[in-house]
């Protein structure tokens, strides 16, 4: 039998990480199309700190809480679900609503637990994979033999796309903050891995050949330098905008490169989108990880409690791959 409360992270109003402290709220009912979930892990991602400022409010009848992803335990199935059962083990995309000890969740941005991935880790999966595969690879062209470059590598995005990259028989050039996340970002399958501070990706990524797709979430000055590392026909995928997005640039090169310069977020994106993606993911993808050409790639698990320590951490880029919350204590 499922509790009538259960606990939460809660946000006293936008602010710092320190506005974060549980709470306990009703069990979620699970709507037509919905499974709950008994969480076991939800990963934390730059949209929650986003939102957790003040900035990023959650779409019309999703829940307040944060939290993307999760995984955990079917305990509750409604009325046109016919893909789990309860007790099957899931991972799932959620529109908000994660930091709990139970979500209700869209049955079609659910996935199994990947094999040879433990039940808390797989809560790092779902934010991560569903964006780059969406931005990147999904309905688009085979990749392999192309040059990706990846700024953030030692992120979550980032450890997801090299990784990718890598698997999809793509060339993949990373750029990190430090030697120690080179060295982590070469070991996911980075052929080489830039340290920002000592050298201009530019110059490296040209000397290759120039970059066929470029994954960025720093956005500033590297909007401008991510046009010149491009080889001729290149995409540039936005995802976030770490150094600012208001900057100047000159549009000529694009125009003569023939660059495709998009970006996106997922969490206002149909839902039937992301059903697709999915089911994408769960063919093509999941596969890979009982492969050993993929796997999670978990930092840290804090407890709800320490909530507020994991943001830090995410703020302060103190992390490589993902960092995520439990309810246990």
């Amino acid at each position: 039998m499922l509790p009538e409360t259960m606990k939460t992270v809660e946000m006293r109003e936008a602010g710092k990480p320190e506005v974060l402290v549980t709470g306990e709220r009703e069990v979620p009912t699970p709507k037509e199309g919905e499974i709950l979930i008994r969480v076991t892990a939800a990963g934390v991602n730059g949209p929650d700190l986003v939102q957790r400022r003040g900035h990023y409010p959650p779409p019309k009848g999703a829940s307040d809480l944060l939290g993307l992803e999760v995984s955990g335990e079917v305990c509750s199935i409604a009325a046109g679900v016919t893909d789990w059962s309860v007790g099957d083990r899931v991972c799932a995309l959620t529109n908000g609503g994660g930091y709990a000890e139970f979500v209700a969740v869209d049955a079609g941005h659910c996935l199994p637990i990947p094999e040879a991935v433990a039940e808390q880790d797989a809560a790092g999966l779902c934010e991560t994979y569903f964006t780059v595969w969406s931005n990147l690879f999904f309905e688009q062209p085979d990749p392999e033999g192309k040059l990706l470059l990846v700024h953030g590598g030692a992120g979550g995005i980032g450890s997801t796309a090299i990784q990718l990259g890598k698997a999809l028989g793509m060339r993949v050039i990373t750029t990190c903050a430090n030697a120690d996340d080179c060295a982590y970002a070469e070991g996911l399958g980075a052929e080489r891995a830039i340290n920002f501070n000592d050298e201009d990706f530019v110059d490296v990524v040209r000397e290759a050949g120039g970059a066929n797709i470029i994954l960025d979430i720093i956005g500033g000055d590297y909007v401008a330098r991510n046009v010149k590392a491009a080889s001729p026909d290149a995409r540039i995928v936005q995802l976030a905008f770490n150094a600012g997005s208001k900057v100047e640039i000159n549009l000529m090169p694009i125009m003569l490169k023939r660059l495709i310069y998009t970006g996106s977020t997922l969490r206002s994106r149909p839902e039937s989108f992301k059903t697709k993606v999915a089911s994408d993911l769960r063919k093509r993808v999941w596969p890979m990880f009982a492969a050993r050409q993929l796997s999670a790639q978990t930092h840290r698990v804090f407890s709800f409690e320490q909530a507020a320590h994991a943001h830090t951490m995410m703020e302060d880029a103190a992390h490589r791959g993902k960092i995520l919350l439990t309810p246990c204590d």
